[in-house]
């Protein structure tokens, strides 16, 4: 005789919800790996592009959060928000645009490339490592898990070498990304991430 325990499909159902969620919001993150490809021939234009992005996504927030939606870009926002950021200023796609702007702004292009390339990839994957596979957990991390940090060094460390083509330096900016996307920074990481590691690979 089967025996239902609707407790247990409610949590199964819940674990799905956040799941589609992480995949929508880290594939919005993968994304950013295009922006180096547009940098390098129509920089103007992307970087005008990111600054009308940020802009629209702000304004569109603010009218949320008096109740009125904006066609798409609320409906994307309702999709890959977290529990957390119910009835807030959503920041991650805002952080994460912003980044990227500073990071082409003030970096050269190849660095700036690395550094964002390591956001598209290290911390994208990483989340999504850590949500599936993640079941040893970092102390005062804030949940990250060491299944997300292995993730997030191999694709900093990939995506780097590819970039620059040295090992030596690809390994500097994946050691410290690993370190970055570890600390509790929520969605800040987003700045954080590529303007560092931009700078360490300029720097090498």
């Amino acid at each position: 005789m089967k025996i239902y325990c609707p407790y247990v499909g409610v949590l199964w159902k819940r674990r799905l919800i956040v799941l589609y969620k992480e995949i929508f919001r880290k594939s919005i993150h993968l994304c950013a790996a295009f922006v180096p490809f547009f940098l390098g021939r129509f920089y103007k234009a992307t970087m005008a592009l990111l600054l009308a992005a940020a802009a629209l996504y702000s304004i569109a927030q603010f009218l949320s959060l008096r109740g009125v939606r904006v066609p798409l870009v609320s409906d994307i926002t309702d999709m890959a928000a977290r529990e957390r950021d119910r009835g807030k200023f959503v920041l991650g796609p805002l952080t994460l645009v912003l980044g990227i702007f500073l990071c082409a702004l003030l970096l050269e292009p190849r660095a700036a490339a690395a550094g964002i390339m390591a956001l598209a990839f290290g911390d994208g994957l990483a989340s999504l490592a850590g949500k599936f596979l993640g079941n040893l957990h970092i102390p005062y991390t804030g949940g990250k898990t060491c299944a997300g940090s292995l993730m997030c060094l191999t694709a900093i460390f990939v995506s780097s070498f590819c970039v620059l083509g040295s090992a030596r330096t690809a390994l500097a900016t994946a050691l410290c990304g690993m370190f970055l996307e570890a600390l509790p920074l929520k969605d800040f990481d987003n700045l954080l991430i590529p303007i560092t590691l931009g700078a360490i690979a300029q720097f090498f």
